[in-house]
């Protein structure tokens, strides 16, 4: 009987250890969310959340996000257009969940606009309103 309450509880740590990854600090709280819409020709889709935790923000791409491909893709924020200014990470992923710690020289509450954005080329690849 020991061993078989051993196993149990060795599947559950198996479990755990691959179960998605979820913001769950309590000082953590989203600021800003929208769906990102495709642009110059390309399709981008799904959700951006940005949240502030630990003193500082995080962008995150959905579960859901989707980019259709492009050379040099990167992250940053605009006002109604897109601020160079703000280009702070490389997309490492054209798909899936993935989180990217925004510098602490952006305030995202100063943009209503998140971007995927093709720097080799200098065009939007995906805007999200933000809200």
């Amino acid at each position: 009987m020991p061993l078989r309450t051993g196993l149990a509880a060795f599947a559950a740590v198996i479990a755990l250890t691959f179960a998605a990854p979820q913001i769950v600090l309590a000082d953590s709280h989203a600021v800003a969310s929208g769906s990102f819409r495709g642009a110059s020709g390309h399709s981008t889709k799904g959700g951006v959340s940005i949240v502030q935790q630990d003193g500082g923000y995080v962008a995150i791409l959905e579960s859901d996000f989707r980019l259709d491909g492009a050379p040099d893709p990167r992250l940053g924020f605009g006002k109604d257009g897109y601020d160079t200014d703000t280009t702070f990470a490389v997309v490492e992923s054209n798909s899936g969940r993935q989180e990217y710690r925004i510098p602490a020289r952006i305030d995202p509450k100063d943009f209503n606009e998140f971007y995927v954005w093709c720097e080799k080329f200098s065009v939007p690849l995906g805007v999200a309103k933000l809200n």
